[in-house]
């Protein structure tokens, strides 16, 4: 199995990728893709980490070899509310990146798992749905939002307001976001 994180440097990425070396099933691969330059040290430091999952990194404009031959592709990449931003701000700027990471997927590895991370999700996972409908590859069964980021952090908020451990929180999520 391979599985690609596009947006591998930033916060949420780099956590991701290490939850990923550490839980990935033996002889899998993984391949870290963002725009920094970085992503390939990223990808050399989280490959010390002892376990049985090849890893690679990628920078650069061109997301195209982290994305062949990925069976799941999660797309952490986009920019964090910053104060002052509303969500349509960040619905703005991320729209057009995951809109242009979604064109590529389409092209490149058009049956893998696409989960999407970057926020507004409930908003993203549309963009995708509508890019993949365009380029005649669109699975319902294929495209996921994924909350679980906004869902511990809602349960360590409360649990910080109620005087909790964020463990004794639960947090339900109402409704589903189909595309």
């Amino acid at each position: 199995m391979k599985v690609a994180v596009i947006g591998a440097a930033g916060g949420i990425g780099q956590a991701l990728a290490l939850l990923l070396k550490n839980n990935l099933p033996a002889g899998s691969d993984l391949a870290l893709y963002d725009i920094a330059p970085v992503t390939p040290g990223v990808a050399v430091d989280l490959s010390h980490i002892p376990t049985p999952v090849s890893i690679k990194g990628f920078g650069g404009e061109d997301p195209t070899p982290a994305l062949e031959g990925a069976d799941v592709v999660l797309i952490s990449a986009g920019v964090a509310r910053k104060p002052g931003m509303d969500r349509s701000d960040l619905f703005n700027v991320n729209a057009g990146i995951v809109r242009s990471l979604t064109e590529k997927i389409a092209d490149v590895c058009p049956t893998a798992l696409i989960g999407i991370i970057t926020n507004p999700v409930n908003t993203t996972v549309a963009i995708a749905a509508e890019v993949l409908k365009a380029k005649g590859v669109y699975d319902k069964n294929r495209l996921f939002g994924v909350t679980t980021l906004d869902v511990i952090r809602s349960e360590t908020f409360v649990g910080e307001l109620k005087g909790k451990s964020p463990l004794d929180v639960k947090v339900p999520v109402i409704g589903v976001t189909q595309a």
